[in-house]
């Protein structure tokens, strides 16, 4: 062994570090309390602070009357509670505010009759605890369990429910579990409640142990947080020792190994780290440089009970949101608190923008030294934040994002991180005299223009921006256009012969003929001004910027339909759709027409088509010629009346006939016959 890296992380957690620190004030104060069950999962310091006069009691009935007794870390049930104060005791809340956060949700989830999944170990203390504040819910420590249970109890697939997950699990098993939520369940809440130390630790533990020939990590055996952390490492690491203290460590599993891994779970003091890391630096003679140089678990405790002042800049942890305020744990001696109205502008819902869990920066407003509290504003130091930023933006001509919020004669206001910045009427990028209230509560994007800051005066731009992008997209989609290339786009005009149709910048028009593989007299019978499409490309000129498109599809072309249906000689029933002076047009399937000749409607001769057939007549017809070049189809109506004549005779015919039998045609999208009819001959 050459060379020992510890992780940053390792150690006591805010949460346990604040418990410890806790009984050791009762008992300096008292001389002796009780706590209910063990304080943090490790012995050492259980027994350390049962020496010092800390009693350990599992019922509450055991509590002597007017004793202090101290909750632990991991937190109780609701019923634990009632019970202590009714023994008479004097109840001191150690629970760690982020396990006290997910009491919270899982009451407030009670309250409104929502069933509640907790992802944990069953058999933990805080797990226990969890189940104590809920209504109706179940626990599943992996995703197995949970996807049997949801398959048997497919019930609860549309109920509403809410999730938690244990502080100290793993992120894998967590995101596991929301997977097997998510396909099956509608109407799900889900709650990220890991400790975000704990997943700093296990992330770091992780890179650590994959860079190491072996891993030493430190925590009690029956550390929830301490046994992932083992487990984490063993993924990464196939030389793993799991160890409680500096006793159990063995040396020889580490005499082959270059570089080797320390770290520690949460409920593990510093003293502990320190007497591995120093037996583990005594067989490889590492010298402790002052970076190195770890914390004694008195400096620790001393860093949670810093002083914080009016006007600091300050960093915590989410713990907890309530209707009226967001708990954010600062690592000091003060509980944060920012007012929820700073986040709920404009009707957000405030846990849409903040989460327990998540790291938050905010200035220091008051502090109460009495209540041991402080009042932080995420709006301040975002603002203080923004005025650089804008400034800046004037300068280097960087693209802000904000939000409009109100209308005035000369223009519009928008909120961009807490700073108010006008835009102009003529910089809206709206055509003049509209109604700009259409931009009110949009985001929206500008350029800075001009910033007084003396004058807290700030103008912007949202037409410069808009202009750049729309002259980008249309430079990209003509640098990349080809033909058959597929459009989502927008309907932006109607006319009488077509639609016109923004693809991103540049409007393609897509003729009545390319709407639709049916008859149709007009644009509006398909589509709508507004319409969201999807096009594509038939043809286009770069030089004269014109863009003709498509919006049938191709692959449901009727005429494909026709081919593998019918053949010549095949009868079909059509429908008369129709009349002209030479013959009758009649559909064959949607999309697809053919011609019945005058001589081919009956068996004797007729001076008009509507002598027979009327428009919407259905009628059988033989397919007498079909033209798959021109896409050209000849019925036959009389076909079906007579008998076939003879071959020789059919010959005859032919030659006598002087083009009466039935002439294939071109019919247009519209219905129209093309080509030239010629004159009827004299059949006498």
């Amino acid at each position: 062994m050459r060379e020992l890296r510890v992780a940053q992380s390792a150690g006591f957690c805010f949460g346990v570090s604040r418990s410890v620190d806790m009984a050791e004030k009762l008992l300096k104060e008292r001389g002796s309390c009780a706590s209910f069950g063990e304080l943090i999962h490790n012995e050492d310091v259980v027994r350390r602070l049962e020496a010092g006069g800390l009693r350990v009691i599992q019922k509450p009935d055991e509590l002597e009357a007017g004793e202090h007794v101290l909750i632990r870390a991991h937190g109780v049930s609701r019923e634990i509670y009632e019970r202590l104060e009714k023994a008479g005791g004097e109840v001191a809340d150690a629970t760690c505010p982020k396990v006290k956060a997910i009491h919270t949700i899982v009451s407030r989830a009670a309250a409104e009759g929502r069933f509640v999944i907790i992802i944990g170990m069953p058999k933990h203390p805080e797990v226990e605890g969890i189940c104590g504040w809920c209504g109706e819910h179940a626990v599943f420590e992996n995703s197995q369990d949970l996807e049997i249970w949801l398959d048997k109890n497919t019930e609860y697939w549309g109920k509403p429910i809410t999730v938690v997950v244990q502080t100290t699990q793993t992120r894998n098993n967590f995101t596991e579990c929301c997977n097997v939520i998510k396909k099956r369940c509608t109407n799900a809440k889900i709650s990220d409640t890991i400790c975000l130390a704990t997943f700093t630790r296990q992330e770091e533990a992780a890179r650590l142990a994959s860079e190491c020939d072996a891993m030493v990590v430190i925590g009690g055996k029956h550390s929830a947080n301490s046994v992932h952390l083992a487990q984490i490492c063993a993924e990464q690491c196939s030389n793993v020792q799991f160890i409680e203290n500096a006793r159990e460590l063995d040396m020889d599993r580490l005499k082959d190994a270059d570089v080797v891994g320390l770290t520690a779970g949460a409920s593990t003091p510093a003293w502990i780290i320190k007497e591995v890391r120093n037996k583990m630096s005594d067989e490889i003679k590492i010298e402790e440089t002052p970076v190195e140089k770890e914390m004694s678990f008195d400096e620790m405790l001393e860093e949670t009970l810093k002083t914080i002042y009016n006007g600091d800049k300050v960093t915590g942890i989410v713990v907890a949101i309530t209707g009226t305020e967001i708990s954010v744990d600062l690592g000091a001696k003060y509980s944060g608190f920012i007012p929820t109205s700073e986040f709920t502008d404009d009707g957000v819902k405030v846990e849409d923008v903040v989460k327990v869990g998540d790291t938050i920066e905010a200035v220091v407003v008051r502090v109460n030294d009495v209540e041991g509290t402080a009042m932080l504003s995420k709006k301040r130091l975002d603002a203080a934040k923004m005025w650089t930023e804008v400034e800046e933006a004037v300068d280097n001509g960087t693209v802000l994002e904000g939000v409009v919020t109100e209308e005035n004669k000369g223009g519009v206001v928008v909120n961009v991180k807490g700073v108010r910045v006008f835009v102009p009427a003529s910089q809206t990028d709206l055509p003049r005299d509209a109604d700009m209230s259409q931009l009110l509560k949009k985001t929206v994007r500008l350029k800075i223009t001009e910033v007084n800051k003396a004058r807290k005066r700030v103008v912007g731009s949202i037409r410069r921006v808009a202009q750049a992008e729309r002259r980008e997209r249309t430079e990209a989609i003509w640098n990349e256009i080809e033909i058959g290339k597929r459009y989502h786009g927008v309907v932006k005009s109607m006319t009488s012969y077509g639609a016109f149709v923004d693809i991103g910048g540049i409007d393609g028009m897509v003729h009545v003929s390319e709407l639709s593989w049916g008859r149709i007299h007009q644009p509006s019978e398909v589509l709508s001004v507004g319409d969201e499409v999807e096009v594509y490309v038939i043809n286009f000129d770069k030089e004269k910027r014109k863009i003709s498109l498509g919006y049938k599809d191709p692959n449901a072309n009727p005429w494909t339909a026709f081919t593998n249906k019918y053949q010549v000689g095949s009868v079909a029933t059509v429908t008369i759709v129709k009349l002209m002076p030479f013959g009758a047009f009649a559909e064959v399937l949607p999309g697809v027409d053919g011609l019945i000749h005058i001589s081919q409607i009956a068996n004797r001769r007729i001076g008009k088509p509507e002598d027979v057939l009327s428009v919407g007549d259905v009628v059988d017809a033989k397919i007498t010629a079909i033209d798959e070049e021109k896409h050209k189809i000849s019925l036959s109506i009389r076909a079906l009346s007579e008998p076939a004549p003879a071959p020789v005779a059919e010959v005859e015919e032919a030659e006598e006939d002087n083009g009466e039998d039935a002439l294939v045609y071109e019919v247009s999208a519209t219905g129209e016959a093309t080509g030239i009819v010629p004159e009827m001959g004299d059949e006498e």
